[in-house]
């Protein structure tokens, strides 16, 4: 009698791991795969959103101040971070309406929200990469050159887009840097006609360059120029 009530059992318990138990199963990869693209967010935020273009310049501009330490690097960690969910708020919605919120809802499967996911980015890069460096990363990789931008990799996709946004960003700096150069010149010239050499100039032009900056409201500026250098 105890082997007879014992073997439905084992059986109904098999059932329940192997049968219905291919949905837990599914959703503990879902899980996996779900931690995994945690740990790759802080990758793709650098590497695929306006991140990269943003953090260079604020970091550029309190070089020319000639302040290693002001703002904090917390500071600009965080204004970088904000103006970057601000810039790919269109593309963040997108990935919410058409791949976060039908997989939650189990309407679509993992993989095909991974790539409506990632086709909001993908036209924010596209839109963002010059033609020259989407070309030299091809030609390194000895890939063909598609017809189209939409059929290139995203592998090849991502370094071109890289790339592309140092340069904008150093051209952003550059036209940043050339006040303050200006204000060192002006500060060093009239040092040296003072015989004032063992002086730096540092010292004297930062005060000079701190109230320029505060008068013209560069802040205002350098946003309102990052902000509409995406298209």
């Amino acid at each position: 009698m105890s082997v007879a009530l014992a073997v439905p059992n084992t059986l109904a318990i098999s059932l329940n791991a192997a049968g219905a138990g291919g949905a837990p199963v599914a959703d503990a990869l879902k899980i996996v795969l779900m931690l995994t693209a945690l740990a790759l967010l802080p990758a793709i935020v650098v590497s695929m959103t306006s991140f990269t273009r943003t953090i260079i310049v604020l970091s550029m501009l309190r070089h020319a101040f000639g302040m290693q330490d002001t703002p904090p690097n917390l500071v600009l960690l965080s204004m970088a971070l904000f103006l970057t969910v601000f810039t790919m708020a269109p593309a963040i919605r997108q990935i919410d309406i058409q791949s976060v919120q039908p997989l939650m809802k189990n309407e679509i499967s993992l993989e095909q929200a991974v790539a409506s996911g990632l086709t909001p980015l993908r036209e924010f890069m596209i839109r963002q990469t010059r033609e020259k460096d989407l070309e030299l990363v091809l030609e390194v990789a000895h890939a063909p050159i598609p017809d189209s931008v939409a059929n290139v990799g995203t592998i090849h996709l991502v370094p071109a887009f890289v790339l592309s946004e140092l340069k904008t960003a150093f051209q952003i700096g550059f036209v940043i840097f050339l006040p303050f150069l200006l204000v060192d010149l002006v500060v060093a010239s009239v040092l040296m006609s003072m015989g004032m050499l063992m002086v730096p100039p540092t010292i004297i032009s930062l005060p000079f360059k701190i109230l320029m900056f505060v008068l013209i409201d560069g802040w205002s500026l350098v946003v309102r120029a990052l902000l509409g250098s995406f298209h």
